[in-house]
Formats: C-alpha cells, sequence, structure tokens
C-alpha cells in the first residue's frame, strides 16, 4: 500500500509546482484578450511589458483611500504612475474589474456592475486585444490585422501628466485630437487640477502652460533648432529630439539614446513647473535635468506689452527702442503690467516713415496675432510687413543654416525676454526718426568701444618703448617702494618674437619698474587711462 501511495504523492507535489509556476506566468501577462480580466482582488494580478520596464494594475496614491487603474515603472522601487485611466472617478475599494469588450473591442473598468471608465474604438474588431507595450503604452489592436501598429486605442492619445518617450505632444489635425498634459491635483489625487500644458494652434503654433484660462507660460514657436523659449534645449547625451508640422499632425516627440536610461517629464501642480526627471539607479532616485519656467523673466507677459525681459539686468523690465513706459509711475514703481507705448505712432499713409529695429538673442513674441509663410526669406518678408499697417515685428520662422521663411506680428509685442545666448533675431517696427536714433546709439557704442581699444594699447605700447630704451642703456629697473598689492608674475609666457632689438617685458617687468604702479610713480592722465614714469638705474 505505502508503494503506491509514495508514487501518487510524487505526482500530487509536481503538479502543485507546475500550477505555482503557471500562475506566475499568469502573473506576468502583457495583454488581455476577450477570456481573460484583471481584478483587483488583493492578489495584485497586473499586466507586465515584455521587458518589465511598465506594469498595469490598481494603486492607491499618496495617503489616499480611493483605488485607480493606471500604469507605473515595474523596476523602481518607488512608484512612478505615468498613467491614470479613471482620473475622474476613483473606486472606493478593491472591487474593481478590467475586461475586454469583444463585441465593441474596447476595454471596461466597472465597480459592483457600474461602468468607471472605458474606451472608444474607431471600428469593430474581430479579435480584439489590449496589450502593454515596453514603451508603457496600454494598446488595443486586432490580432487579426496584419499590421501589428494599427490601434484601435491607445493611452498615448491620452496622457495625464507624464511625457513619456515616443509619445506625441500635440495635434492629431485629423481627428482633432488634442494631446497635452494635465497636472494632478496633488500626489494623492490624481484627478485633473487647473494647470495644464498643450499645443495651440495658432497661425504661428506654439506651446502654453495654462493655470485655468490664464496664460503662465510660453514655449515660444519651433524655429528650426528649438522652441524659441528655450534656447537651452539642444543636442545631449540624454534624448534626441524632433518637431513634426505637416496636414495630418503638428506634434513635438522625443526617444532615449541609451535603451537602458529611464527619463520622463512631467507636469507638477504643487511648484507649477515641467520638470524633465531621469533616474539614477546607483542613488535610487530621480533627479531633474531640466526644468521650465526658468527664472523671473518666463512668466508670461512679467514686463507687458512691447517690453523686454533681461534677467541680468535691474530691473528686468525695459521698454523696447522707440517706446516708452505707458504708466511711467508705476512703472518706476515696479509695476510692469501696463508695458509700453509708442515714443511717436506709426504714419501707415506713409510706409516711408517707418522703419525696423533689429533686436537679437530674443524669445519671440507671443503668436495669438500672427503670420506664417514658410516659402518666402527676410528681404520680402520685410516687404509684407511694411506694406501691411498692422504688422509690428517680423523674423525668420527657421533660423537654421542661413535662416528662411516668414513670420509676422499685429498688434502689440507680447512676453518678450533676451537670452545671452541662444535667442533669435526680430525686427521691430518704428518711427524712422526712432530708428536714426537706435542707429546713432549702435554707432557711438561701436567707436567708444574701438576708440578705447585703442587708446589702451597706445598706452601699453608706450611702456614697453620706455622699457625697450632702459634694456638698450643695459640699465637695470628697480623698484623704489611697494604698493598695497602684489602681481603675480608668468615665468612661463612663451611670448617670442623675431626682432631681437625689440625685446618683450612680462607684467611683472612692467609692475617692477612702475613701482608696481603706485601713485608716486603716476605722471598724468588722459582719456586712455593713467601713465607712469618708470625708474632705470
Amino acid at each position: 500500500m505505502k508503494n503506491h501511495i509514495m508514487p501518487f504523492m510524487r505526482i500530487i507535489f509536481l503538479c502543485y509546482h507546475i500550477l505555482v509556476y503557471l500562475s506566475g506566468i499568469s502573473l506576468a501577462l502583457d495583454s488581455i484578450s476577450q477570456d481573460l480580466s484583471l481584478s483587483d482582488d488583493g492578489k495584485n494580478t497586473t499586466l507586465v511589458s515584455k521587458d518589465g520596464t511598465f506594469e498595469l494594475g490598481f494603486f492607491t496614491p499618496g495617503n489616499s483611500q480611493k483605488r485607480y487603474l493606471g500604469i507605473w515603472y515595474r523596476k523602481i522601487p518607488i512608484q512612478t504612475v505615468v498613467w491614470v485611466a479613471n482620473r475622474l472617478n476613483p473606486i472606493n475599494d478593491s472591487s474593481g474589474i478590467l475586461r475586454m469588450n469583444p463585441s465593441t473591442g474596447t476595454l471596461v473598468l466597472t465597480h459592483n456592475g457600474t461602468v468607471i471608465w472605458s474606451t472608444a474604438s474607431i471600428r469593430r474588431p474581430e479579435s480584439p486585444v489590449a496589450l502593454l507595450l515596453n514603451s508603457g503604452n496600454l494598446v488595443i489592436r486586432d490580432e487579426k490585422d496584419a499590421n501589428s501598429e494599427d490601434y484601435l486605442w491607445e493611452s498615448f492619445n491620452y496622457p495625464t501628466d507624464t511625457f513619456l518617450p515616443e509619445m506625441k505632444f500635440g495635434w492629431d489635425l485629423r481627428t482633432g485630437l488634442n494631446r497635452k498634459l494635465i497636472a494632478w491635483k496633488s500626489p494623492d489625487d490624481p484627478s485633473p487640477s487647473d494647470f495644464s500644458f498643450g499645443m495651440v494652434l495658432n497661425n504661428y503654433p506654439e506651446a502654453y502652460m495654462m493655470k485655468g484660462d490664464q496664460k503662465f507660460y510660453r514655449s515660444g514657436p519651433w524655429n528650426g533648432l528649438h522652441s524659441s523659449g528655450s534656447p537651452q534645449v539642444k543636442a545631449n547625451p540624454i534624448y534626441d529630439f524632433k518637431f513634426v508640422s505637416n496636414k495630418d499632425e503638428l506634434y513635438y516627440t522625443y526617444s532615449l539614446k541609451n535603451s537602458s536610461m529611464i527619463s520622463r517629464l512631467v507636469l507638477n501642480a504643487t511648484s507649477y513647473v515641467r520638470k524633465r526627471y531621469v533616474w539614477i539607479e546607483s542613488k535610487q532616485r530621480w533627479e531633474v535635468y531640466t526644468s521650465v519656467p526658468l527664472d523671473l523673466c518666463d512668466s508670461y507677459s512679467l514686463c507687458g506689452a512691447n517690453a523686454n525681459c533681461v534677467i541680468s539686468d535691474s530691473p528686468v523690465c525695459q521698454c523696447l527702442q522707440g517706446f516708452k513706459p505707458k504708466l511711467p509711475e508705476a512703472w518706476s514703481s515696479m509695476d510692469w503690467s501696463h508695458g509700453c507705448i509708442r515714443n511717436k505712432e506709426l504714419s501707415c499713409e506713409n510706409k516711408n516713415k517707418d522703419g525696423f529695429n533689429k533686436l537679437t538673442l530674443l524669445k519671440t513674441p507671443d503668436t495669438t496675432h500672427s503670420w506664417l509663410d514658410q516659402t518666402i526669406g527676410l528681404e520680402e518678408c520685410k516687404a509684407k510687413c511694411l506694406d501691411n499697417c498692422s504688422c509690428m515685428a517680423y523674423a525668420n520662422s527657421d533660423i537654421s543654416g542661413q535662416g528662411s521663411g516668414c513670420a509676422m506680428w499685429f498688434g502689440d509685442l507680447i512676453d518678450i525676454r533676451q537670452f545671452a545666448a541662444g535667442g533669435q533675431d526680430v525686427y521691430v517696427r518704428i518711427d524712422a526718426s526712432e530708428l536714426e536714433h537706435a542707429n546713432e546709439g549702435h554707432k557711438k557704442g561701436g567707436v567708444l568701444v574701438a576708440v578705447t581699444v585703442t587708446l589702451a594699447l597706445a598706452a601699453v605700447a608706450g611702456i614697453l618703448i620706455i622699457l625697450g630704451w632702459c634694456y638698450r642703456k643695459k640699465s637695470r629697473c628697480s623698484v623704489k617702494e611697494r604698493s598695497d598689492f602684489s602681481i603675480k608674475s608668468n615665468q612661463n609666457s612663451g611670448m617670442q618674437v623675431d626682432d631681437m632689438d625689440l625685446p618683450v617685458f612680462d607684467l611683472s617687468t612692467i609692475a617692477k619698474a612702475t613701482s608696481n604702479f603706485t601713485v608716486k610713480n603716476k605722471i598724468g592722465e588722459g582719456g586712455f587711462g593713467p601713465v607712469y614714469r618708470v625708474i632705470c638705474l
């Protein structure tokens, strides 16, 4: 009897382990078909992308008691949710069920028989299946469709607060779909806040951060290299990026250069910023790589109309050339919201009385009232702007290469800022007499710099000639008295000359010959600076 029981027990033991193994596999499925469902039953049943990067299931955010269906990074110990399905309709307990509806080809999330959330479908598939891709995109496709990327629905078209690699930020113009980010209300509440970031279809499109219906930050239009307001976005070791604009689509996207790297863009309503994070495995934490708004000058229309924000100036707001503060008293009190008005009104009857002042290194103005023609160049753009009395400025729409395209602005110029580098040229329309003053200022500034440099070089040459005379007399220069400061000699200057009758002296020799430029040896002063005598023994 015992001999018969032992083999039987071995079979049961083997079957048990096979069932455990198979149940483990079922917990790591990456798809839901019409025969399967996902339940929030406390057994941590989830979908996992094939490469194990992303996981879909039910979760509770922060200190909340609510349950949500979402997607997060599976291998990161800090739960980082990148997408939420039912952010408008949380579930109060752990009885949510996600199923595939075979008749409609849609995913349906129910709670006690009530539909909490569902997808839409552009057509009825024969054999619908939902898959969680390695990109973090939850998609629905027809298994009998030969085109595996012909999706009936995808979560990437309905982002929450996170912009993932390969996702499109912008518009599908064929369907009117607008893919924009809407921040969570708080770390405990993923419901939509009033803080959003999306592309706006102006004639010259650009993206805005909005607080409710108020503009908070403006990216600037795409200028062929980057968004006009983001010159810091350039070639880097983390990601590649591109902007697509055609009759069917208008969007921005990015891809990671290293598949092992993890990076994401997040819109945060708590701090009102959009940050790019990179996961640092060795430190087991997220690090901020970039963040916007950058500074005070990124605050939308901080300086009002027809003004320029220069973060290195004090005050930061300056009226454009040819303009003056609309309310001088408020302006001097650091209230720049009323902006600037023209010193002289434009003459629409005679366009020859108008001209254009070239401003450089700018973030171009708000494009709400703009016009774009990518087929013409700068000269034709200038002529078209001059012919239109309402045109207040123009610029190349594409600054890559030699520059191309034409963008024109009408009415007040809003939300301009100046960068130290990476900005672009904008030509602002002003009265011709104001333009003459601007040019005279530029010329005077250039002449002053040239004269200063010339006279400074002459002063140095004069000292060298005197020292050369001392040297040729084989005299030795001594120091009569020392000043309160010392100058470190450059012993390895490496300077050489071909004419040995004109020796080169380093700074320490000149300092000693003038007693470290002491006031006692100062014999005069001119427009080029002080003149010192040297003491030769």
